[in-house]
């Protein structure tokens, strides 16, 4: 949060570099501040946080954030800086899987419903915490979405710390991948016999305090191996997550080509809207991914080839999850603690193509 002296100082040194700083950002913060007061305004709800399983100590960390009168925005990026900077998890900022170059290009975006206020990154390279990148575009420039070279520049004008993304775990599971790309090709084998790691996971979080006011982000390296400039549907509103503070919030990890068709997470809170509990509103949402999937996805019998899933929370604190192919487990915090909790599911592990 800055003060208004900080906040003026940065916009003079955006705009001098060519971003334009939105205008009364300091009434606006004065307004998220006031909107925060735990149980302001007359909708008084239960605090809680929802996120994929490996979000496990960060909801933790934004429930206790969000119940001491933290912005639930803040609260949540900060839940998902705890992953976004753990080198052992391959899905998500330092240490995220490559693309087929060898290059770690991250992706992530933000909604806050109280202001209705969004921003995102795409292809981001050298910065460890694309979530406050996104959150400075959404504070800071009139624009939702910067990718690639821009998306970089605007980071480092914005104070951010580049550093070489790329761990020598990930880089070694990279050398693996390109060791087997062709039998005949020039490079020799690397560590037979270990398999290949292989992963399009991401954290998703979302999140409600005693007033009703909800927040979104998700955050992603994204599918491993990639094409250079791929981008799934963490960056894209509407898809990787959606916060509608009248309703709630969702958001989803999994293959993104699927969510960005299926628009996943605005269906989900529109499912709820009409009446759908987050869980029944995650398991339609699945349902509809099925329907948009093309054919080379599908089994004979009409079942993905691929998992997807989805989370949800209310604005009066109901949360669920749900996954395409049973055993995934979901993370939330709420009164009663942090803990992990079994997702609903679409199919059984006994209908999965094999």
């Amino acid at each position: 949060m800055l003060d208004r002296r900080a906040f003026l100082e940065k916009s003079a040194l955006l705009s001098a570099l060519g971003f334009l700083p939105r205008a009364v950002r300091a009434e606006e913060y004065e307004l998220d501040v006031a909107r925060t007061a735990l149980g302001a305004g007359p909708f008084r709800g239960r605090p809680c946080v929802v996120s994929s399983a490996n979000g496990i100590k960060g909801v933790k960390l934004a429930y206790d954030r969000i119940t001491g009168g933290t912005d639930t925005l803040d609260a949540i990026i900060g839940g998902v800086n705890l992953v976004e900077l753990d080198p052992n998890d391959q899905s998500v900022g330092l240490g995220g899987l490559p693309n087929e170059d060898g290059v770690v290009q991250l992706d992530a975006s933000c909604m806050h419903g109280p202001t209705r206020r969004a921003g995102a990154v795409g292809c981001l390279e050298d910065i460890a915490t694309p979530s406050l990148v996104a959150k400075a575009v959404m504070d800071y420039t009139t624009h939702v979405l910067l990718v690639g070279r821009g998306a970089r520049k605007f980071a480092l004008a914005m104070g951010f710390t580049p550093q070489n993304l790329l761990t020598e775990k990930s880089r070694q599971d990279w050398l693996r991948w390109k060791s087997r790309l062709n039998p005949n090709d020039n490079w020799l084998d690397h560590d037979d016999n270990v398999k290949i790691n292989w992963t399009h996971g991401t954290i998703n979080m979302n999140a409600v305090n005693a007033a009703g006011d909800v927040s979104s982000v998700t955050t992603t390296s994204g599918l491993a191996w990639k094409l250079d400039g791929r981008l799934g549907d963490s960056p894209i509103h509407g898809a990787g997550q959606y916060a509608d503070n009248d309703i709630g919030a969702a958001g989803s990890t999994g293959l993104g080509e699927i969510n960005i068709k299926a628009c996943g997470g605005f269906l989900t809170v529109e499912f709820m809207r009409n009446g759908a509990t987050p869980e029944e509103a995650a398991l339609k949402t699945l349902e509809r991914m099925v329907h948009v999937t093309e054919p080379r996805l599908l089994d004979d019998k009409g079942r993905p080839r691929y998992d997807i899933q989805v989370y949800a929370v209310t604005k009066d604190g109901r949360f669920g999850g749900a996954t395409m192919y049973e055993g995934a487990s979901f993370a939330v915090c709420d009164e009663k603690g942090a803990r992990l909790e079994k997702c609903a599911f679409r199919y059984k592990n006994t209908e999965r193509p094999r």
